[in-house]
């Protein structure tokens, strides 16, 4: 068995949450490699809906092993309410942390890190990236400047007051004499620190090592990523990204794997685009056709699971979708949410772009270049409403469905190996197994 990556290859909100939950259930270890909780994962298994932030989806598995890695930034506080609500729901029963381990290597979001954030967006005036303000960038930045404060800092009172001294020496500066902001209080936040790496004392554990013997066992691992391959700090639509590496090198740096134990990387991609928040958008419909960009977003339910913000839709820009094949190393995509395009009068496909005069087949690395470009599509027919119940292989689909994977297909130089034609875990056509050696 094959250990797999699954990545955006979008701008996020691909139905990630839902592929992982599936998936899981061929892995014995489930690994959310980086990012925070400004990604919300939302699965629909027997009519009910979670919505996580944290812990990775795989948790809906019964007996699975979920591991928060190194490259995540961590909230204590929004980690122990997913706990609880997991455990009031009976997804998970006693002892929680034998389910869910957190690495004592992943920086901690503390309440200062929020605060900067929302502050920050609320004066940016027309600079305004659309960020979660859920603390995930200044978290990020302290790790890099060397002043961040890991889990492992939180399980030693003895030197995790000095370390916070060190990091508010800065932040308090930068509260109240640039933003007018109130200090934080060392001695309440020293106190409130030591209260939480307490009470997470139990899940934490050395990911890295976990990871090694389940490599010499030959367990089987699923790497979960959040946000898309658009908003990666590196090869996305910069400076509209998040604050780390969302595409599937992301897993090697953000558990402390090697190359070698990743033999697939699942690209999750809707059958059309949305993006939430700031930042240039090729393909987007919002204008030139608002009336349809309004009924496939009421149609998809197409808002934030986070934020609740309404997500910018677009037809799918098969560019971007190629560049997002590129930078993982895809080698199957999941395409979700095609029934949602169901019988549509029309359908069109971005397949090169118009810029100063130019015709481009490649992203530009510019934001500004980006917002001025003009997508060229070409026009295809949408298929109709059809009975999923009865569809057991490709063949059964409608033809319309069919050019249009094929189309992809063609382009990418990437197989279709999942379609989703619903919410649910059980509406799902599985038409390869990433898994399954070659």
């Amino acid at each position: 068995m094959k250990n797999v990556v699954i990545v955006g290859a979008q701008w996020g909100d691909e139905g990630k949450g839902k592929v992982v939950d599936l998936y899981s259930s061929k892995a014995e270890y489930i690994v959310r490699y980086q990012g925070g909780n400004n990604a919300g994962h939302t699965l629909v298994v027997n009519g009910k809906k979670t919505v996580l932030h944290l812990i990775p989806s795989g948790i809906l598995h019964p007996d699975k092993v979920c591991l928060i890695a190194n490259g995540v930034v961590f909230d204590p506080a929004v980690f122990f309410k997913e706990i609880e609500s997991l455990l009031s729901s009976g997804a998970i029963l006693n002892a929680p942390y034998e389910r869910v381990r957190v690495s004592d290597r992943a920086h901690v979001i503390l309440p200062y890190h929020c605060l900067l954030d929302a502050v920050r967006e609320a004066k940016a005036a027309g600079g305004k990236i659309g960020t979660t303000v859920r603390g995930i960038g200044p978290a990020y930045e302290d790790k890099v400047s060397r002043r961040g404060i890991r889990v492992a800092d939180l399980l030693d009172a003895s030197t995790l007051k000095m370390k916070l001294a060190h990091a508010l020496e800065e932040k308090n500066v930068l509260l109240t004499q640039l933003y007018g902001e109130h200090a934080v209080d060392l001695d309440a936040l020293y106190a409130s620190c030591v209260e939480l790496g307490e009470r997470l004392r139990p899940y934490v554990a050395d990911i890295k090592s976990l990871l090694m013997t389940a490599l010499q066992h030959r367990r089987t691992m699923l790497f979960e990523g959040a946000q898309g391959t658009l908003l990666d700090i590196d090869h996305g639509t910069y400076p509209f990204v998040t604050s780390s590496n969302t595409i599937a090198g992301g897993a090697l740096t953000g558990s402390g794997i090697g190359e070698g134990a990743i033999g697939a990387v699942v690209g999750i991609m809707k059958a059309y685009v949305t993006r939430v928040g700031a930042g240039p958008f090729p393909t987007e419909i919002e204008e030139t056709e608002p009336e349809l960009a309004e009924k496939i977003r009421s149609i998809g339910q197409e808002f934030g699971a986070t934020t609740g913000r309404k997500r910018r839709i677009g037809w799918l820009d098969l560019i971007a979708l190629k560049y997002a094949v590129e930078v993982n190393g895809i080698t199957g995509l999941a395409l979700t949410k095609a029934d949602v395009l169901n019988d549509l009068d029309h359908l069109k496909l971005c397949t090169s772009y118009t810029l100063g005069g130019n015709t481009v087949y490649d992203l530009p690395s510019r934001a500004e270049d980006l917002a001025r470009i003009e997508p060229n599509y070409e026009i295809y027919p949408c298929w109709p409403s059809y009975d999923t119940k009865k569809v057991e292989s490709k063949q059964d689909l409608p033809e319309e469905l069919q050019a249009y994977i094929r189309k992809i297909e063609e382009f990418t130089g990437v197989p279709i190996v999942l379609l989703s034609v619903g919410p649910g875990r059980e509406e799902t056509l599985e038409i390869s197994d990433p898994f399954q050696e070659d």
